[in-house]
């Protein structure tokens, strides 16, 4: 018995999805002639009618439904497989689409940059300083082709990099440093909390958000940091963005009974591993890098099972 081809699979499915023969001829430029040939043919290798008549028009019949579902699969892979080797013929990217949580470590980061750029310096970055969901929605979105954050995403597989310490922080002249005894949750819903809005457009959150009375939400962290520092509110900050201002007073930890120490868990996405090249597996390597030589071992993520 004859297999069938991906092409009468590509056909098929063209019928199907522009409601029609004359349509789908029209759409792929091929003739209707040649679509209810291959049509037909599919049926005769396969023994099992795939289209039934209605009306003027034609639809899959359940089994039909069945055979083309899956053999979406093999569309979709193959479309991938030619994705990848137009991208491997085509050589080194022109740019590189990259998202990064803000809380990340601001000298990794840095570092990481400055280290790819030394050996692709004709390769454009373009770095999106994301919250929350902002990485993830722009993976979902075909926008990033690596993404750093906090947030695992869904249908991808991400890599460990560092876990990120948040400590929760108020300038020493703030009202709850004042109080001079251990605090709760009900001291801090009294007073102002600062909060950086999720920069995701879709599924935004207020992680983090203790509900308090009076809240201050701003768009960057470097915000948050510079009205604590103002003593306008207490927030959570990344350990190694507070760490000038821990050590010269300008901010001091808030004597809470519990949760005034957080560990987020940040990890790296690549949008398609297989299709990303090589500016983009630099880059990702610089990241991995940045955080082994900057960050402190006890924080830097591992891909070993416990």
């Amino acid at each position: 018995m004859s297999r069938v081809t991906l092409a009468q699979w590509q056909m098929l499915a063209a019928v199907v999805d522009h409601g029609g023969f004359a349509r789908a001829a029209e759409a792929i430029h091929k003739s209707p002639s040649t679509l209810n040939h291959a049509v037909h043919k599919l049926e005769e290798q396969l023994g099992v009618q795939v289209l039934e008549p209605v009306g003027r028009q034609v639809r899959l019949t359940e089994a039909g439904e069945l055979l083309l579902r899956r053999a979406r699969q093999l569309i979709e892979s193959a479309a991938s497989l030619e994705d990848v080797a137009t991208r491997l013929a085509a050589g080194l990217e022109a740019e590189i689409v990259v998202a990064i949580d803000q809380i990340f470590p601001a000298a990794a980061q840095a570092k990481a940059l400055e280290r790819f750029s030394e050996t692709y310096p004709q390769v454009r970055v373009q770095l999106h300083e994301s919250v929350l969901n902002g990485g993830t929605e722009m993976l979902h979105d075909g926008r990033a082709d690596l993404v750093v954050s906090g947030i695992a995403a869904q249908g991808y597989l991400g890599e460990p990099l560092v876990n990120v310490r948040f400590i929760a922080v108020a300038h020493p002249s703030h009202e709850l440093h004042q109080l001079s005894r251990s605090l709760d949750l009900r001291d801090l819903t009294q007073h102002r909390q600062l909060v950086v809005r999720d920069s995701a457009l879709r599924q935004s959150t207020n992680s983090g958000w203790l509900k308090a009375e009076q809240r201050w939400t701003v768009s960057h962290l470097n915000t948050s940091l510079d009205m604590l520092k103002r003593g306008l509110g207490f927030a959570w900050m990344p350990e190694t963005r507070i760490a000038d201002e821990l050590s010269s007073g300008q901010l001091k930890p808030l004597p809470l009974s519990a949760g005034g120490v957080r560990m987020v868990p940040m990890q790296l996405i690549f949008r398609d591993r297989d299709r990303a090249g090589p500016a983009a597996h630099a880059m990702a390597q610089a990241l991995k890098q940045g955080v082994s030589e900057l960050c402190p071992k006890d924080s830097i993520s591992s891909n070993e099972s416990p």
